[in-house]
């Protein structure tokens, strides 16, 4: 989807006659900066202009970065240096702040346009009179239709990988610990970063007829693939091992023995397994830091802040853990969303760069 196709120089958000604290919140984080409100009220009321509001507020952070490059310290000393440089920092966390909440209501936009709504936070009170929490809708369908047939695959892979035989099994449910639940998204949302990453430009030499030659061929052993991927190919939860700080607390402790094995090959996993290792390590890492604290603050939002705790031996404690009770088809759910997340994530911090210039 393409946004922001025409510039709108003023977007303004009428109120509504209904209260917005009365409506339930249309995704799991709530946007607190003064621009993250104003399009939080423009995703309730008038969804279709979040494009341009964002235009607009992308022009307005330019122009006071451009304002605040130019100002002069020379004629500064002292403590009044040391105050103009202090404020002058405050300014650039806000705008740091306002454009991180600029790319989450887009993701959330994206979502809206897809008829698509968020998992709503997980607590007690979500679950039914059975303590079961996905009560959510499944949409998984019109999740599917997001990607590309050959990302399809690999995410059919990932799925497969995290839910093994239960993933023919939707409706039976289990009890699992939320934080390792989290875990699973934070790490599937880097997942679907990464897979719209390399499926862009898999896509685009397809289309120019420059893919490597044999790229087409399927036949091969499983188990020679499987020595590859696992020198080779970040799976979600591996490429957040691989970039812990990315995620914080949310990718750390989960098992990288338990993905990678029984991946089927499809054409973009062959086309992944075909780049360097420099090429691999750079895809698979998130390109700002705007949208590795959306990642982290929409799973905390999602999940709760988790609690982490080292016993004196070093080991972690887990007489705490809080379990959830969810089916497997809402777990399957879950990833969906996830990925998807990452992939909007992509697309968004690509448009927001391209009139906003973040990415490092």
């Amino acid at each position: 989807m393409a946004f922001g196709g025409q510039k709108c120089t003023v977007v303004r958000a009428s109120a509504s006659s209904d209260s917005p604290g009365s409506a339930a919140p249309i995704a799991p984080l709530q946007l607190k900066s003064p621009i993250g409100q104003f399009l939080s009220q423009i995703l309730i009321s008038h969804p279709h202009l979040v494009p341009a509001a964002v235009e607009q507020q992308l022009e307005q952070l330019q122009t006071d970065r451009d304002a605040e490059g130019h100002k002069e310290e020379s004629s500064a000393s002292g403590t009044e240096l040391v105050l103009y440089r202090r404020i002058a920092e405050v300014k650039a966390n806000e705008r740091r702040n306002s454009l991180e909440e600029i790319l989450y209501a887009l993701v959330v936009q994206k979502f809206m346009d897809a008829n698509v709504s968020l998992i709503p936070t997980i607590n007690p009170s979500s679950s039914d009179s059975s303590g079961r929490m996905d009560m959510w809708p499944s949409h998984n369908g019109k999740l599917e239709q997001l990607h590309s047939p050959e990302a399809y695959e690999m995410i059919q892979n990932h799925l497969a990988l995290i839910l093994g035989n239960r993933l023919g099994d939707p409706n039976t449910v289990t009890q699992i610990n939320k934080l390792r639940v989290g875990q699973v998204y934070a790490a599937s949302v880097m997942y679907g970063y990464f897979l719209k990453r390399v499926d862009r430009r898999f896509q685009l030499e397809k289309a120019m007829k420059i893919l490597p030659q044999g790229l087409d061929r399927d036949e091969g052993s499983v188990q020679e693939e499987e020595a590859i991927g696992e020198k080779r190919t970040p799976s979600g939860v591996q490429a957040a091992e691989s970039h812990p700080e990315e995620v914080s607390s949310w990718a750390a402790g989960f098992p990288a023995g338990d993905f990678g094995r029984g991946i089927k090959p499809s054409r973009l996993r062959n086309y992944v397994m075909s780049l360097d290792a420099d090429t691999l390590q750079r895809y698979a890492s998130v390109r700002s830091k705007e949208a590795v604290s959306i990642i982290e603050k929409h799973t905390e939002a999602l999940f709760g802040r988790p609690e982490i705790i080292i016993t004196p031996e070093g080991t972690v404690d887990s007489s705490k853990d809080e379990l959830i009770t969810i089916s497997f088809g809402g777990l399957k759910r879950l990833i969906l969303e996830a990925v998807t997340f990452g992939s909007f994530l992509w697309d968004v911090e690509s448009f927001v760069d391209s009139r906003y210039h973040f990415v490092l």
